[in-house]
């Protein structure tokens, strides 16, 4: 399926209509268009393929809509506020240390598979991001991991096979039966991690977001509720596991596509580790958030990345109202609107060689010349990513760890690579880099 939406891309640009069993929706590809759907408030209902996630995630930021979905993103954004981000740098950086101590272990293979040891980081990271809670160290944790793994594979599996969107059909599956076990596993496992910081919370009644102790969001959450804000403990569960399904797959496999690319490109990985050492030195100094910030050239190369390898190469919405586009059709209320990031990060008008690694596309002159919905590695308008900051943080802080230990050298090529449907960019393959340590 993923082949064939690239052909119908380039065949149809910029728009067509595709059925697929008994669902009907539009692509869009002109950034105007997009534009349409992503900055009105009439258009913030997620499209049905999210749907499927609900039993898992609720209905928190990812999958509500209306006042619902207003109320959590005003009660979430204070948790991206950069004085929060600045501590959870910390937390990148120790397990940025974790991160090479095992590739350290596995680079006298002629290969990595980065996905494995890559996906680990960031669940770590946002395990204790999110919750508080080190999920290296919990040794009740492992069932909790393997059950996300397991339950997201089964998402993808019933995604690309619309006959069992149904429910009623999907139940007299094996893997709805495994699902529900798989759900026991990772909303037990959050319950109690919310009960004992609650009680943690309770006892000690100073956690505010001004505190001086570091927070997770989950404290943050604790820390609304506890002031009127409209979310109970159910609403938390939903939140802390949308933030662990979110925030650690799409950002594992942006850093995975990086560093296949660094392999790929030695110019962009030297330049990268030029500016590394000019703002860190050489005495081993982790970073920290404002040296992070600094690193404008690590910046576009990580920017053109997730522009080559959109995290997410799909977005869907149902239109509240009619829409009209600027090619001229009509596209009736409550239709299900596909917007192709992958292919919209490819079309010619906006990106000349748009398959050529260029960093230089995202220099400020060149950024003010290019519509701004022609780049969405993390959607636009009121419900853009709310976590893309941590995001981009976290992939820095990676790059800083992994390229001052290592030389990364090609083993696969963009060429190789062939990807799945899924609602994250995945390849049906390993992404293999060799790790040369530096002498």
């Amino acid at each position: 399926m993923f082949k064939k939406d690239r052909e119908l891309s380039k065949l149809y640009y910029p728009i067509y209509k595709c059925w697929t069993f008994n669902i009907a929706f539009v692509s869009l590809l002109c950034p105007e268009d997009i534009e349409l759907v992503l900055t009105s408030t009439k258009h913030i209902k997620k499209g049905d393929a999210y749907n499927l996630l609900c039993e898992w995630l609720g209905t928190g930021l990812l999958t509500s809509d209306g006042s619902k979905w207003h109320n959590r993103r005003k009660i979430l954004t204070p948790a991206f506020h950069f004085n929060i981000l600045q501590d959870f740098v910390n937390i990148f950086n120790k397990e940025t240390e974790n991160l090479v101590e095992v590739l350290a272990i596995e680079c006298s293979k002629p290969y990595i598979n980065v996905i494995k040891p890559i996906t680990e980081y960031t669940l770590y990271s946002i395990g204790e991001t999110s919750m508080g809670i080190n999920l290296n160290e919990e040794t009740t944790s492992k069932s909790y991991k393997e059950a996300i793994y397991k339950l997201g594979h089964n998402v993808t599996w019933r995604l690309v096979r619309p006959w069992f969107h149904s429910k009623t059909l999907y139940q007299l599956t094996a893997r709805s039966k495994e699902d529900k076990m798989l759900l026991n596993i990772l909303h037990t496992f959050s319950d109690n991690v919310i009960g004992e910081r609650q009680k943690t919370f309770q006892a000690e009644k100073k956690l505010s977001y001004s505190s001086k102790k570091r927070l997770a969001m989950l404290d943050l959450l604790l820390t609304a509720k506890y002031a009127g804000a409209d979310i109970d403990d159910d609403g938390i569960r939903e939140e802390v596991d949308t933030f662990m399904f979110e925030g650690h797959d799409t950002t594992s496999m942006g850093i995975c596509y990086i560093l296949m690319t660094l392999a790929n490109e030695k110019h962009a990985q030297e330049e990268i580790l030029r500016e590394i050492y000019e703002i860190l030195g050489d005495s081993g100094k982790t970073p920290d958030y404002n040296d992070l910030t600094e690193m404008k050239y690590m910046e576009r190369c990580i920017k053109e990345c997730l522009r080559l390898y959109p995290s997410v190469p799909f977005i869907a919405r149902v239109n509240g109202e009619e829409i009209k586009t600027k090619s001229g059709h009509t596209i009736p209320k409550g239709t299900n609107i596909h917007m192709h990031i992958y292919d919209l990060h490819r079309v010619p008008e906006y990106w000349e060689h748009p398959e050529e690694f260029n960093p230089d596309r995202f220099l400020p002159e060149n950024i003010a010349i290019r519509h701004p919905f022609a780049y969405l590695p993390f959607s636009a308008g009121p419900r853009n990513c709310i976590g893309q900051r941590f995001a981009i943080l976290e992939i820095k802080a990676a790059l800083c760890g992994i390229l001052r230990k290592f030389h990364l050298e090609p083993v696969d090529t963009p060429q190789d690579l062939r990807f799945k449907t899924d609602l994250v960019l995945r390849p049906y393959d390993e992404i293999k880099v060799k790790f040369v340590p530096w002498k």
